[in-house]
């Protein structure tokens, strides 16, 4: 039986302001922002948007709230994050249905998100009892130990492709670390974290946790703001390096999830069934190839690489349809914006012009009801594509996919790691020692070996060069919302 879902106007949040200090309020200056449909290009509803003088008032009551929420003891945040992780699993159906609604990216997909969210929750709850100092022998005559204490404010800055999950999810490891925590929705997609904000608001004492939708001046403002102590983003290496800039003039810490070209890599010996799918479900073409960790560049040997282009256009072609986001039986959603549509388009121009060969896709799809009006481009894969190609060099954030042909693995090498990103790669072999040696010669903060895409609690994912700073879903992002303070007792009589 097919899953049943809310309607979309039971999942609406009834709010579209500010959550702060335990309440809602409108802008200080009443500006409104459309927010769309990007299944449909219609609009949903007008969002208020957060400027300077609200993330001021926000950071100030986040502030209040720290000195009581930092000594709130352990269990009792644990409880509360608890709590929060329950709730999301009670509404995961309805904040699935808010982010398909606003971000385009299938409803069936989306329902895992907000359990995901809750599963890091919980995750971060269990591991509050690790916040612990040391004692450090020295000599008979002093003692010495440390303290880890949380760092106050924490702004954290979550993209557009999974709302809710990521809201819900970086939450987690502050709160636990008796940080408060203000976070800046997608300017594109704010609804379910709005709605977010309405199901968790009596969770946590007012000012704990803070739910501020806004563009450029509201990131700013939290990146500039002297009580917010660190500042995180998942999002682009351009607006990555803004931060970076902005948080330091007052030397704030930063913890970046950044964009990634990222590599998959296939051996003659790889399974070629199991290449076929990690090829086509690494592109994440459900959600229309906007994710970050999407294994765009796909290096398949010479040996394997005929039979595993066709096979894999063929699953392409059978597994992803574009369709109305809200629906269960659609399997591809649109990219996000206008704005993103005529770039992934100028992407694929541009590949056609440099010499690639176009194999599946290239075009916005054919227009039916399900789909008029909406941001969506078929599933795209070009092969025969070349190192110094502008698809084969820029992170896209779309449906299109560069295969390439290699023979020499050192030349493999050095091209795979001939990029600025380096967030994740994945290797398809059936020999452990060439996947291990592989692993340690490709740049990337994570590779995945004959599987794509999964991430694991308690298993750090983040990324190297301009894919970020960090590590995250694991006991060091706990520990990076804190500082060690020492404390050095003289015993000499």
């Amino acid at each position: 039986m097919p899953e049943q879902l809310p309607s979309i106007d039971e999942s609406i949040p009834e709010h579209k302001e500010l959550f702060y200090n335990g309440s809602w309020h409108q802008a200080k200056s009443n500006e409104l922002k459309e927010t769309i449909n990007p299944g449909n290009g219609q609009v949903i509803d007008k969002i208020s948007q957060a400027g300077s003088a609200d993330v001021d008032a926000a950071v100030q009551a986040a502030q209040k709230a720290f000195v009581s929420w930092r000594k709130t003891p352990p269990a009792q945040r644990a409880s509360c994050l608890r709590e929060a992780a329950n709730l999301m699993r009670k509404h995961a159906k309805e904040l699935a249905l808010l982010d398909a609604l606003n971000t385009g990216n299938p409803v069936a997909e989306m329902l895992s998100d907000a359990n995901v969210a809750a599963a890091s929750l919980d995750y971060f709850a269990g591991l509050i009892p690790m916040l612990k100092g040391e004692t450090i022998p020295i000599s008979d005559q002093t003692f010495h130990y440390t303290l880890r204490e949380p760092l106050g404010v924490v702004a954290r800055i979550v993209a557009f492709n999974h709302p809710v999950m990521f809201a819900g999810a970086k939450m987690g490891a502050p709160l636990a670390a008796g940080n408060t925590v203000i976070i800046k929705p997608p300017d594109q997609a704010p609804l379910s974290c709005l709605r977010l904000a309405e199901i968790l608001s009596e969770v946590f004492p007012p000012g704990v946790l803070s739910i501020l939708p806004g563009g450029v001046e509201c990131g700013k403002a939290l990146s500039t703001h002297p009580l917010v102590k660190k500042v995180t983003l998942i999002g682009s290496v351009p607006t990555g390096k803004a931060i970076q800039r902005a948080a330091a003039d007052s030397l704030k810490p930063t913890l970046l999830e950044l964009g990634g070209k990222n590599a998959l890599i296939a051996f003659p010996d790889a399974d070629v069934n199991k290449l076929v799918e990690g090829v086509a479900r690494g592109m994440n073409f459900t959600w229309a190839g906007q994710s970050c960790g999407s294994t765009s560049r796909v290096f398949l040997h010479e040996s394997l690489h005929d039979t595993v282009l066709e096979k894999v256009v063929e699953y392409v072609k059978k597994t992803y349809k574009p369709g109305n986001p809200t629906e269960m039986s659609t399997t591809m959603g649109p990219v996000i914006s206008k704005e993103a549509h005529k770039r992934v388009l100028s992407f694929i121009d541009s590949a056609n012009q440099e010499g690639a060969r176009l194999v599946t896709g290239g075009k916005p799809p054919a227009e039916n009801e399900d789909i008029k009006g909406g941001f969506f481009i078929e599933p795209t894969i070009f092969a025969d594509v070349k190192p110094e190609m502008r698809i084969a060099r820029e992170e896209i954030f779309g449906p299109v996919m560069s295969v390439f042909k290699w023979t020499d693995e050192e030349d493999l090498i050095r091209t795979v790691n001939d990029t600025p990103y380096g967030l994740t790669a994945s290797i398809y072999t059936k020999d452990v020692a060439t996947a291990h040696e592989t692993a340690k010669k490709v740049e990337a903060g994570f590779i995945w070996i004959n599987q794509v895409g999964r991430h694991f609690l308690n298993v750090p994912f983040g990324g190297v060069k301009e894919s970020g700073l960090g590590r995250e879903e694991c006991l060091d992002e706990l520990l990076s919302f804190t500082q060690t303070k020492s404390v050095s007792l003289s015993l000499a009589k």
